[in-house]
This record gives C-alpha cells, sequence and structure tokens, in this order.
C-alpha cells in the first residue's frame, strides 16, 4: 500500500535555553527527532550527526527493510560515538535521544509498514481524531521507577531525576532500539517530539490541541509548550498517512 503523507515540523529553542540541541529529519521515508542531551558536550552536534547520517544511510523516496533501518540507527550511533574521546564518560560524552517513524518494506509479507524507533525520552504518539496513544516507552529513570510500581505517573513529572535518560544514541558502542511495526493502511496519524513538549503539556492538552484542527499542528503544539513555560527546546512532527501516491508538506 502506498500512502500520501502530510507533514508538519517545527522546533522552537524554547523561552530559556540559548541553543537548539533539537534535530528532526522529515523527508520519506524517515521522519524522526533527536534530541541532544542537555547539558552534555556537544548536544546540538549530536542531534545533527544522528540525523545527518540517517539521511545519507536511507535514502529519500527508497523503501529499507527493518533490519536496514536497524543498521541505519547502528551507524547513526557510531557516528555521535565518534564525537566524544576514547577518555570521556558521563556528562561529558556526547549523546541525543532518537524517536520516530521509517516507510519500510518487510520482504517476508510483501507489504509496506511503518517501522515505530525509539532510543531515549523523545516520544511517538498515534492520534485517531480522538484519543492520543503513546507508542513508545521512555528509557528514563523515572519511567523505570513508574514500571516498578515505586512512583505514579503525576510523580514522575516532577521527580527530580526526571531528566536522566537510560539509553541514548552516543552513550555506548551498542544501542538497543526499540521497535514496532505497523500495517501501513488507512489514515494514521503519528505525533513524534521531544520531551519539550510533554515536559510542557499534558497529553490531554496535546490531544485537546489536535482536536481543534489547526492549519499546523505542529506549530500550534510548539508555541503552545513555548507559552506554557518553554523550560527545553520544543521539536514536533505530525504525521499524517492516507492512501495515495505522494508527499505534500503542511508547513
Amino acid at each position: 500500500m502506498t500512502s500520501h503523507v502530510g507533514v508538519s515540523a517545527r522546533s522552537d529553542i524554547g523561552a530559556v535555553r540559548h541553543v537548539n540541541e533539537d534535530g528532526f529529519l522529515a523527508e520519506d521515508p524517515v521522519y524522526v527527532v533527536a534530541d541532544g542531551m542537555g547539558g552534555h558536550a556537544r548536544g546540538d552536534l549530536a542531534s545533527q550527526t544522528a540525523v545527518a547520517s540517517l539521511a545519507r544511510t536511507l535514502q529519500p523516496g527508497t523503501r529499507p527493510t527493518p533490519d536496514e533501518v536497524i543498521a541505519a540507527i547502528d551507524e547513526a550511533n557510531a557516528a555521535v560515538r565518534a564525537l566524544s574521546g576514547v577518555d570521556e564518560s558521563g556528562p561529558a560524552v556526547a549523546g541525543t535521544t532518537l524517536a520516530g517513524v521509517v516507510r519500510v518494506r518487510v520482504p517476508e509479507r510483501a507489504a509496506e509498514q511503518w517501522m515505530v524507533v525509539n532510543v531515549g525520552d523523545s516520544r511517538v504518539y498515534a492520534w485517531d481524531g480522538t484519543t492520543l496513544s503513546q507508542l513508545t516507552v521512555d528509557h528514563s529513570a523515572v519511567q523505570e521507577l513508574v514500571d516498578a510500581g515505586l512512583i505514579t505517573e503525576a510523580q514522575a513529572a516532577v521527580h527530580p531525576e526526571r531528566n536522566i535518560i537510560t539509553r541514548a544514541l552516543g552513550a555506548e558502542d551498542f544501542v538497543d532500539t526499540d521497535t514496532e511495526l505497523l500495517p501501513d493502511e488507512g489514515r494514521r496519524v503519528f505525533v513524534i517530539c521531544s520531551d519539550g513538549l510533554t515536559r510542557e503539556l499534558s497529553d490531554s492538552r496535546i490531544a485537546a490541541i489536535l482536536a481543534a484542527q489547526p492549519d499546523d499542528p505542529a506549530g500550534a503544539l510548539v508555541e503552545a509548550a513555548v507559552e506554557a513555560g518553554g523550560h527545553d527546546n520544543v521539536t514536533v512532527l505530525v504525521i499524517a498517512a492516507d492512501e495515495a501516491d505522494a508527499t505534500t508538506v503542511i508547513s
């Protein structure tokens, strides 16, 4: 199945930061957000390096296999890893999150599908016009506490360690990428974002903005996050796929 894909994309430095450490790629077949590790060395370069690596290995208009996507992420991890010196560790390591969707071909199923990928605490949501569903699981210290039943989601939102992530591109020689395959059929809307959005807006607020059907949904979400405080960089992609044969840009 071939889909027409509309893309709404926006990135903002926010109201507090002096550098935008977010990066994104929104060119068929790759739609991803990368959030450079704030407070770490070369966070902006890390996200840019990851995005540039994926753009080289997953060429526009192609349909990679899931294995080829994983190999491309491994290559991006190596590129980000190379930004750090051999003796650097901890906060000195350049790193970035990576979350998004890739249009892939699955030979054994003779079909195209959407491949959801995630490393870190940037997120991918599905939006069906009524319900916002988180497709990814945060790789973060507070998410581990939530999963263990030690704190609630509400407590996680204000926890002092909510900025600590447990996986990132560039942090280790090998990266463990979460993946999920979804059929490429009917209408699908994905919201891909850095945590600068989800730190400022609840899922219910994000859903309310999407339900209002703004012409530029990514822009509307980013503007709302900045108005709510904008304590971090904010990057959002809204990907709307329908059965057709072309790609257009919403904004």
